[in-house]
């Protein structure tokens, strides 16, 4: 115990948040099993960490951060370890990496059960359905998404501005106000295709080589958040690689499903399957027509967020895929995202209209007064115009 304190410790006393994530502030910290899921690498760790710093000084032996990486918990369950800590004070516990301990959603109902002063905040994959699959954990658990950076979290870091979310709703009625609020203070088109380029992954500010390190993350997420919680076989990685490729580089739109069970060499359903995977995995996003949802076949597959882009074809990457890609993703935390007739249009919470298109090139007359264009290269916005990177304040 005495380790895992020291560990906790130092790990506390060097923890670096440049940005903190609205997030802390969302979650109900009173309840008792709380479950934070996310993509590989938006600063998990870092966020528990930052919690355990913000509420518990660095001796405060109430508080314990622990690894589920820790060899450690190969012979010793985490409730086993719960006890112990709890008699010794203990009354939060903080476990990364949930998912690495063998019958982790049994031992942690079991931990809510014998010790009811205890209280676990864990993190764990995008992938992980904890109340669906985990029958032990349902009415208990309250789950919550950390995401990546948003444009408006990027901006902050960059510029050491506190610029406040908006919702969906302040934005299209107060667009014009909010961005004379914005911009006397940041020009965001100065920031936006780096974040378009590298910032929606946290580990941008790291000293390595950010594409390589998206390529690394890109892999584990299949190797491991795929694979492992999924329990797929080893010998069907390739196939799920070759179908994220291809989804990949085939630029955002209807799939093939046919063509793609052909190519690797498996039936239509797993192909589904496959793709659904992927879309927990945080790897891609898939659009569906209005009332329609899993099994049946999207009406568009694009990459998950524009980062990914340049990672894969850094050399090719279609303007107008980007700003597509930044749009449904930049919605998705809060809000549904369907197909619309057109190819470029969209349907928001099933009712709002929204056309991404290039203010450069948009015609003058033959607006249609119920979409919403949100446009790029423009930092300003009128009436239904809107300036596509202000949806970036969303989170």
């Amino acid at each position: 115990m005495e380790a895992f304190f020291r560990t906790h410790k130092y790990l506390v006393e060097h923890v670096e948040a440049p940005v903190r994530r609205n997030l802390m502030d969302e979650i109900d910290w009173n309840d008792r099993l709380i479950g934070i899921k996310g993509t590989r690498g938006v600063g998990k760790t870092t966020f528990l960490l930052q919690y355990a710093k913000e509420h518990f000084d660095t001796d405060d032996r109430q508080c314990l951060y622990v690894n589920m990486n820790n060899f450690y918990f190969q012979e010793r369950g985490i409730a086993d370890f719960a006890g112990d800590f709890v008699k010794h004070g203990g009354r939060v516990l903080l476990i990364d990496q949930v998912f690495k301990q063998p019958d982790w959603c049994k031992e942690l109902r079991q931990c809510f059960d014998l010790y009811p002063q205890l209280k676990i905040v864990f993190t764990g994959s995008s992938v992980m359905r904890l109340k669906e699959e985990n029958p032990e954990l349902n009415g208990i658990v309250k789950s919550y998404n950390l995401r990546g950076f948003s444009f408006r979290e990027f901006v902050n870091l960059k510029t050491g501005n506190q610029f406040h979310p908006y919702s969906l709703n302040d934005i299209l009625c107060n667009h014009e106000h909010i961005i004379k609020e914005i911009l006397p203070r940041v020009r965001p088109q100065h920031y936006f295709q780096d974040y378009i380029h590298h910032g929606f992954y946290p580990f941008f500010l790291e000293q390595r080589n950010f594409s390589e390190n998206l390529l690394k993350t890109m892999n584990m997420m299949t190797e491991v958040d795929i694979l492992l919680i999924k329990q797929i076989d080893l010998k069907y990685l390739t196939k799920i690689k070759k179908l994220f490729y291809q989804l990949a580089v085939g630029r955002p739109k209807t799939p093939n499903i046919s063509q793609h069970a052909t190519e690797i060499e498996t039936s239509r359903a797993t192909v589904m399957n496959y793709i659904k995977y992927l879309a927990d995995a945080r790897l891609i996003n898939i659009i569906y027509p209005v009332g329609e949802d899993f099994p049946k076949k999207p009406s568009k597959v694009m990459l998950h967020n524009s980062n990914l882009m340049y990672a894969i074809y850094p050399n090719t990457v279609d303007r107008q895929d980007a700003m597509e890609t930044f749009f449904v993703n930049s919605l998705w935390k809060d809000h549904t995202v369907n197909q619309a007739n057109h190819d470029i249009d969209y349907i928001v919470d099933g009712t709002q209209r929204f056309r991404i298109c290039n203010a450069q090139d948009m015609p003058k007359n033959h607006l249609d007064a119920n979409t919403i264009y949100a446009r790029y290269n423009t930092e300003v916005g009128k009436d239904n115009l809107i300036p596509l990177w202000l949806l970036g304040f969303l989170y």
